[in-house]
């Protein structure tokens, strides 16, 4: 029965223009939504003309789909062909007779969200060893001083104030420093036994992520709630919640708290293991208060994929890391602050600029994990519609949203064969929260954008994202 309610809810929306009084008593009616926010938009791709509209002025929580603002603004500003770079090089000078570098060596980065990350596999390749070998063939095998991280690119705020305490510690809570590397995250192995046990750590890797973690874990069921609580550039943290029972290798992801510094400390120790003697201890900029470089000799540089390439893979597996990079890296080239803050306004400029309305538009971080973000259905359709229509690379915008049932957040979803080659779309989901935004296709051929944004709706979210699909795909049969 909630099922058929929450069908003929949207259905009538779309269908039969309901006054506004009896399309709330239809809502209501769904006790899953008695006590949600729901807002609805869905309007003709090429005229803007809007055809359904419920509660399309109400801010909500967008989680995710935020990702498409700052995807949009990022690739119509910075181009489809931006890169970073990441580089390489010493201070002091070489005694090539005695293969001794009297100085340090530097590593700058230049913002790259994406360095080493799995992602990029194939691009990055072993980067570490490639520094090496032109190290080496500088004919430096001891170097006096330490190998320095310079991470001042951006901020040293690496996690947005609003996001929670509890995201921080965690995988998709990974914060944006001005020298990111391996997506920021390790990985803590564990053995498990029978329910209420205590997991014990088997490993961490990488080994330099090793920290003191209090373990207040427990063994139960075979759901993965466990959580990581720790903060940017701390040494210190706690595990808390439930990971699964009887495992011999459960794998829990967690935030590298300072990659600037791991950075340093892999650089020695890759050093070390392929002949070239490192005398001080790694460090970072940040840590060296009283650090003045002097002239860098540059060595070597990589050059991240391009931008086209890194937003595809933001809107297909939904990275929040690369997403908080763009944010800043919007700041820092528009806004001369490499900030979240900074980068926000130059979104915002944007989007006015673009005949979108932003009152009522929080924007607390680039990919939607704070829950004071807010936005609503009617500017995001307008955005989607004034990127298909005016944006400079709408081509490269529309191939980063995932194909439904086949790619991404989507490869799950939106299997019904109706839905392939007709829908692309960017989901969002946080607690108590469901949106979907994007394009689709009608069987008339009329081409269409919607955005949906459910918050505070009650019992369980796939229920809530099956009558989703079903009634897009109403929309796809009816216009």
């Amino acid at each position: 029965m909630r099922r058929a309610l929450f069908t003929i809810t949207l259905s009538c929306l779309a269908l039969y223009a309901f006054s506004q009084e009896k399309k709330s008593e239809t809502f209501t009616s769904d006790s899953s939504l008695v006590n949600a926010s729901v807002s609805l938009c869905v309007a003709e791709a090429e005229t803007g003309k809007v055809l359904i509209d419920y509660n399309s002025g109400v801010s909500l929580a967008p989680a995710s789909v935020m990702k498409l603002i700052t995807s949009a603004v990022a690739l119509e500003k910075l181009g489809p062909d931006y890169t970073f770079k990441t580089r390489i090089g010493y201070t002091g000078k070489i005694n090539k007779r005695w293969g001794r570098l009297r100085g340090n060596l530097i590593i700058t980065g230049g913002g790259d969200p994406a360095l080493g990350s799995k992602y990029f596999a194939d691009h990055y390749r072993d980067f570490m060893i490639s520094w090496i070998d032109e190290i080496k063939k500088l004919g430096i095998k001891k170097i006096t001083g330490k190998v320095i991280t310079d991470d001042s690119y951006y901020d040293f705020l690496p996690v947005p104030g609003k996001w929670l305490w509890e995201d921080a510690g965690n995988y998709y809570g990974a914060g944006a420093y001005g020298l990111s590397v391996y997506d920021n995250l390790y990985d803590i192995h564990f053995r498990t036994l029978s329910d209420s046990t205590l997991p014990v750590i088997k490993d961490v890797f990488p080994a330099e992520c090793k920290t003191e973690l209090t373990n207040f874990l427990l063994a139960a069921g075979t759901k993965d709630e466990g959580n990581v609580f720790s903060s940017p550039y701390g040494t210190v943290g706690w595990m808390a919640g439930t990971i699964p029972a009887n495992q011999d290798d459960f794998v829990l992801q967690a935030s590298v708290s300072d990659p600037p510094l791991l950075m340093a400390k892999m650089m020695t120790n890759q050093l070390r293991l392929n002949g070239v003697k490192v005398a001080d201890n790694p460090s970072t900029l940040r840590i060296e208060k009283n650090y003045k470089a002097s002239e860098i000799v540059p060595v070597a540089e990589v050059v991240s994929p391009a931008m086209s390439q890194i937003i595809e893979v933001l809107n297909h597996e939904s990275v929040n890391l690369f997403a908080e990079h763009l944010i800043k890296e919007l700041g820092k080239k528009f806004g001369n602050n490499g900030s979240t803050l900074a980068g926000a306004k130059v979104i915002t400029e944007f989007l006015k600029e673009a005949g979108i309305d932003t009152n009522g538009m929080f924007i607390e971080d680039g990919s939607g994990l704070s829950p004071f973000d807010a936005i609503n259905t009617r500017e995001m359709v307008k955005l989607l519609v004034y990127m298909q229509n005016h944006g400079k690379y709408f081509k490269e915008y529309y191939a980063s949203l995932p194909a439904a049932g086949k790619e991404g957040t989507l490869k799950s979803t939106f299997q019904d064969p109706i839905f392939y080659s007709r829908l692309k779309a960017k989901s969002g989901s946080m607690t108590r929260v469901r949106s979907y935004a994007g394009y689709f296709t009608a069987l008339s051929g009329k081409k269409m954008v919607f955005s949906i944004i459910i918050n505070n709706y009650s019992g369980p979210s796939k229920n809530i994202v099956s009558e989703i699909e079903e009634n897009i795909k109403d929309l796809i049969s009816k216009y």
